[in-house]
């Protein structure tokens, strides 16, 4: 997505230890005319997949799976990170390892809001590792659910994730990937 990698290009920030920072406009103040693109980019790549869900795992992902949600006109919902008294006791989990915080944590999601019968489309703002994303597929594994795809904003292709995701046969889209991030200069994968 072009215009995607041109936000990036503009206001990303590559920080020690392979940190892109996006947060002017994808994951801390957010633009709502760029999440409505990536929503209707996701939509236009996932329209015939029969999505029933967008899923997602807080806190950064939450804006984008709300949006991709009120495009598909299907419900959203998130993974939660901590054991809060509202959650409800029979819940799906797992335990992922975040790139970001270098740090594990279970993802915890209500058993009410994910069945067999959803077709699942997962979606993120990053995709390095993809350790969110497995874990997100083991909740829906546990569900009997179906993973229809995986829509990510930027993907670090120069990392694992992406390759691994594919391997399996899963439908991975992602709207602007990153080949390097080389002396703070950010170079995209070229796309076909």
């Amino acid at each position: 997505m072009k215009e995607l990698e041109e936000r990036i290009a503009a206001e990303g920030r590559v920080l020690p230890g392979e940190v892109l920072k996006v947060d002017s406009f994808l994951n801390h103040q957010l633009d709502p005319v760029m999440l409505e693109h990536i929503a209707r980019e996701f939509h236009r790549l996932f329209a015939d997949a029969g999505i029933t869900k967008i899923l997602t795992v807080e806190a950064s992902g939450i804006a984008i799976a709300t949006m991709t949600a009120y495009v598909f006109g299907v419900p959203a919902v998130f993974a939660k990170k901590n054991r809060s008294r509202n959650l409800d006791a029979d819940v799906y989990s797992a335990v992922v390892h975040s790139y970001t915080y270098d740090r594990d944590y279970t993802i915890m999601l209500s058993k009410r809001y994910l069945k067999a019968s959803d077709h699942v489309l997962i979606v993120d703002d990053f995709l390095a590792n993809g350790r969110a994303v497995e874990g997100m597929i083991q909740l829906c594994e546990q569900a009997r659910a179906e993973v229809s795809g995986v829509g990510i904003c930027i993907e670090k292709g120069f990392q694992l994730g992406g390759r691994l995701l594919r391997e399996k046969g899963i439908h991975l889209e992602s709207l602007a990937i990153i080949a390097s991030m080389e002396d703070g200069k950010i170079t995209f994968r070229k796309t076909e």
